[in-house]
């Protein structure tokens, strides 16, 4: 079977196969490697276009550890860009939650705005960008009206002070301006650095900026629909927030703190149910523990399980991908098939004379991992995908060996989920019965 002839560049060639063997996604070239998932992409599509359209969208992207749920995400936001919208992404960590009081909500606050990201820059690092685009637009429309571009500013932030946190924010942006039009780059960098929830203190920003506010982990949502509304008067068609790794807050043992998080989680789903937000759309990345386990999972909080239980009727291989659960469906043997004729393609730079391993070769090495993973290999890709990559890294290095000599010499490990085993329930706080001593 042939391949397509795809323009395939070095450098991404390169980040790809780099990324894939360390068992990590690639950040570019996703298109290179996508198979299956045509349903799913489409439903989020979907979102994408509502949200262009003022509307909103949360969606949870479930799947078992290793089965491409990151890379599903940044397909989805490579997807979003190219559509005009702006997308910030990060990862949870125990550092980085949706609500605390410690400054891990205002953390991952910074971290979503440092990879703020346009179509002109996918990796990003966007949001002074975008700033200029507005104060740019803003300027233009102040020289045809034959007004100081500041006011044209002001009215067009007007519509922020209807919003938590609005006053603040379109100060910030004035001061921006300012900082701008005198040369003052102290004064912009500072605006960024508000922007980015950098500053830690009220009195700092005060002293910098003037404003007597800043964004801290009560501001979180708040500021995201701000900004939400701010990157559509730049120009853009909204904003998507990817949010991965959700199993850190099923790992979290202090019941007051999950369910926090959760409440978090719950006015971000009522929002988008009720069409309280405009222009903005959320994915939640996590796994069927995240979701499902009644004791520390979204189904631990009533309110939450009630709004994302899903389709009673959706059995017997029968699916519904316009709930806000989309479950990431395995991979069939075709797409598996498919997947491997593209990373070999990847791997020879397009170039089919280089192909290092036939077509019979692909069917072997599919037989080979079904037999060592058994269901597992249609559930988790990781470790297919890797030890197939591994294969041709050999096979290249070594001219003149033969692949049936090295296929039986492959390891494919079963891919087990890190962040669950153990899970230490000891800390939990909310056991039912106490031990007392007299």
């Amino acid at each position: 079977m042939t391949q397509a002839t795809t323009p395939i560049r070095p450098r991404e060639r390169d980040a790809v196969i780099q990324s894939l063997r360390a068992g990590t996604v690639p950040r570019v070239g996703q298109a290179h490697i996508q198979v299956g998932r045509v349903a799913e992409v489409q439903a989020l599509l979907a979102d994408i276009t509502r949200i262009a359209d003022g509307g909103s969208g949360s969606r949870f992207v479930i799947g078992d550890y290793g089965a491409g749920k990151t890379f599903f995400l940044n397909l989805v936001r490579s997807v979003a860009l190219e559509k005009r919208l702006v997308t910030v992404h990060a990862d949870l960590s125990p550092d980085r939650r949706l609500q605390a009081t410690g400054g891990q909500a205002r953390s991952l606050y910074a971290e979503l705005m440092r990879n703020l990201a346009t179509r002109a820059k996918p990796d990003g690092a966007a949001l002074p960008s975008v700033i200029e685009r507005f104060v740019g637009q803003a300027v233009a429309q102040a020289r045809e009206q034959g007004v100081p571009a500041e006011a044209v500013i002001r009215e067009r932030l007007a519509a922020l002070t209807e919003l938590t946190g609005g006053y603040d924010f379109a100060d910030v942006v004035a001061r921006y301006w300012q900082g701008h039009d005198t040369g003052n780059e102290q004064l912009t960098s500072d605006a960024v650095r508000w922007l980015r929830a950098e500053f830690s203190t009220r009195t700092d920003a005060r002293n910098a900026l003037g404003v007597r506010t800043i964004i801290d982990d009560a501001g979180f949502y708040d500021h995201l629909k701000l900004m939400a509304r701010f990157v559509t008067f730049a120009g853009y068609d909204g904003l998507l927030v990817c949010l991965d790794e959700m199993v850190n807050l099923y790992k979290l043992a202090n019941t007051q703190a999950r369910n926090g998080n959760y409440e978090q989680i719950l006015r971000i789903v009522n929002d988008s149910l009720q069409g309280s937000a405009a222009h903005l759309g959320f994915l939640f990345g996590g796994t069927p523990d995240f979701l499902l386990d009644t004791r520390r999972g979204l189904y631990s909080y009533p309110a939450l399980q009630s709004r994302l239980a899903e389709n009673s009727f959706a059995t017997g291989g029968l699916v519904d991908h316009s709930g806000p659960v989309l479950r990431l469906a395995n991979l069939t043997p075709e797409d598996y098939y498919v997947l491997l004729i593209k990373l070999r393609h990847l791997y020879a730079a397009g170039d089919e004379s280089a192909y290092l391993v036939p077509d019979e070769a692909l069917t072997a090495y599919m037989q080979h991992c079904a037999q060592r993973l058994g269901d597992a290999f249609h559930r988790t890709p990781r470790h297919t995908i890797t030890g197939f990559l591994n294969l041709l890294a050999v096979l290249e290095q070594n001219p003149g060996t033969d692949w049936p000599a090295h296929l039986g010499r492959v390891e494919i490990p079963v891919d087990v989920d890190p962040d669950l085993e153990p899970l230490d329930y000891s800390d939990d706080g909310d056991d039912d019965l106490a031990t007392v001593k007299l």
